[in-house]
């Protein structure tokens, strides 16, 4: 892993993280980047799994970390009333606002929302439609710090996530440790975590630059959730076969499902 000195954390990404090029790169088409293979359809297809049987359902989800995408929150649109969506930077809420309101030039999502739509039976223009009507709020965020949304307190929500967020943003096992501590703070009793992330990641390339990255193990990950009282439901690892290094060293894709404790 890079130094921590040398660790692109928030600041960094304010001034030089490309949403357009990010989205072009991994979103255009459904098998992503070629260097990626398929692993966008494994996030989809395993975000649909979690959703389309209603089990994890409520009124609020805060999908924290958003980047400039939705993609996190299509799956869910039907079964929550509220969603707060977030990201550190400028450039990537504006992203998302400019696509809630249907603005000339925003990233199209068609193609993905219809992907997901064709696993569960759903209607395209339907779940476009619900997910501009119940996307509340986009908010800065900033998952090194206690309060994530400070100085704003939101309510507990029935559910939070988080995709290809942490690693990039914690530059070492403590700051990541916290953020997850700070995302259960957001969770009522029972709540559902959903993540999605990286392993063995060092750094990855969006537009030529490069983002340096916590590498994980899933022991690492599972220990940290274990220690602040979550129960791991499920985790999906996807790993690439053959892969190229020139646009990231991830050595896995993975999908996971927790529970705060009640207590």
């Amino acid at each position: 892993m890079m130094e921590s000195q040398k660790f692109t954390e928030g600041e960094f990404y304010q001034e030089r993280f490309d949403p357009g090029a990010y989205n072009d790169m991994l979103y255009s088409g459904l098998q992503g980047h070629s260097d990626e293979q398929n692993f966008i359809t494994f996030i989809l297809q395993r975000l649909s799994k979690t959703f389309s049987g209603g089990k994890y359902r409520g009124r609020t989800l805060i999908d924290v970390g958003s980047g400039p995408t939705i993609h996190s929150v299509i799956s869910a649109s039907k079964y929550f009333d509220e969603f707060v969506l977030s990201d550190y930077t400028d450039r990537n809420r504006k992203e998302i606002e400019k696509w809630l309101k249907a603005e000339e030039g925003c990233f199209n999502w068609k193609p993905v929302i219809q992907y997901v739509c064709e696993l569960e039976g759903r209607s395209p223009s339907e779940v476009e439609s619900e997910l501009r009507q119940r996307v509340k709020r986009v908010l800065k965020c900033d998952v090194r710090l206690e309060n994530p949304f400070h100085p704003l307190n939101l309510e507990p929500a029935d559910c939070v996530i988080t995709s290809l967020c942490l690693e990039g943003a914690c530059k070492d096992t403590e700051t990541y440790s916290r953020a997850l501590r700070s995302l259960r703070a957001l969770l009522r009793p029972d709540g559902a975590l959903v993540m999605v992330g990286v392993l063995g990641e060092t750094f990855y390339t969006v537009a030529g630059q490069k983002f340096s990255c916590l590498s994980l193990t899933q022991s690492n990950i599972e220990d940290l959730l274990k220690n602040l009282g979550f129960t791991v439901q499920e985790f999906n690892v996807f790993q690439p076969q053959d892969k190229d290094i020139t646009l990231s060293d991830s050595e896995g894709v993975f999908h996971l499902i927790a529970l705060k404790s009640v207590n």
